[in-house]
């Protein structure tokens, strides 16, 4: 059976004024003092590898998390009796 890799985005931490300062949505009473800091922070928590989206206009980071899922196979092609195909 075919498989697809599907992709979640997550929002993880958001950057909390002023500077580089990050705060995680999993632990929002401590603050990180920079992003290399956040990271850390949670993969320490997640206990996962993961790849990540930063938007630093939007002041977020997000988590993507890879999903492998198994495709449905194609329905099988119609047949026709006037063709012969029976």
């Amino acid at each position: 059976m075919a498989t697809e890799v599907k992709e979640e985005v997550v929002l993880i931490a958001e950057r909390y004024p002023p500077g580089d300062q990050w705060v995680l949505l999993l632990d929002p009473n401590h603050i990180y003092p920079s992003l290399t800091d956040a990271l850390e922070g949670y993969f320490q928590e997640a206990g996962q590898p993961c790849d990540f989206k930063l938007s630093p206009m939007q002041g977020k980071l997000y988590a993507i998390n890879s999903i492998v899922v198994e495709k449905a196979p194609p329905p099988p092609p119609k047949k026709f009796n006037m063709y012969g195909d029976y």
